[in-house]
């Protein structure tokens, strides 16, 4: 069906069990101490409360992404698609793509290692311990511009700021993450974007694809990246 719009949020998709939305960077997933409204959960809360023909009053909250983060979300509209979206989340396809500075090491490969998530501010890797858990990352590049490349990211584990330590560690973070190294800010914001959501429907188990293009503002950074590279001059 066509996309629907609820202030910042585009819906994709949306039945009696579940809503899957593209959510904007800046937007926090769910309330903080500091910010109660401007969040994806209280805008489909108010979206289901507020339309004519709903009757349903909430949303259930599945998984989180960062605030600076884009891309897809789902939602779930009853407890029992809450219960069994989160107990198969690991089998749930979740891709990304960010923008780095530098290169990853090979044209595709795994990142690996144990993280610390002990801060609530940032996720470190850190020897196996008790404090810390396994994290597995996959990953392919794109393609590569002078000093920055794109790459796809494919979740095996959903760790805290996974993919950003990961690509931290590999001397390559994400172009806008001063937090794990970056030093570049060109689009104002972090440069990684949720692009692909695949699971069974919790209630008919029917197979869910859905994509997401990388948003304008990050494509802006490619393409001048690959506009620079093919204005040099042959030697």
């Amino acid at each position: 069906r066509k996309a629907e719009f609820v202030s910042d949020l585009r819906i994709l998709f949306e039945d009696e069990s579940l809503i899957v939305v593209d959510k904007p960077a800046g937007l926090l997933s769910i309330a903080t101490e500091s910010e109660r409204e401007r969040t994806a959960y209280h805008e489909l809360t108010e979206y289901l409360r507020n339309a004519p023909t709903r009757r349903r009053e909430r949303v259930w909250i599945v998984h989180r992404l960062d605030r600076e983060t884009s891309g897809l979300m789902v939602f779930a509209k009853t407890a029992t698609a809450k219960s069994i979206l989160q107990q198969g989340w690991d089998e749930v396809e979740k891709r990304y793509q960010a923008v780095v500075e530098g290169t990853p090491p090979a044209e595709h490969g795994t990142f690996e290692s144990d993280l610390n998530e002990a801060s609530p501010s940032k996720v470190h890797s850190a020897p196996q311990s008790e404090r810390t858990r396994h994290a597995v990352t996959q990953y392919r590049v794109l393609a590569r511009f002078g000093t920055r490349a794109l790459v796809e990211l494919t979740l095996v584990t959903g760790r805290r700021h996974q993919i950003r330590v990961h690509l931290a560690d590999a001397g390559c973070p994400v172009v806008g993450d001063e937090k794990y190294g970056a030093t570049t800010n060109p689009a104002k914001r972090l440069a990684l974007h949720a692009c692909g959501l695949a699971f069974r429907h919790p209630t008919t188990q029917k197979a869910m694809r859905f994509e997401s293009p990388l948003p304008a503002e990050l494509m802006r950074l490619v393409s001048r990246s690959t506009s620079r590279r093919r204005s040099r001059p042959s030697r």
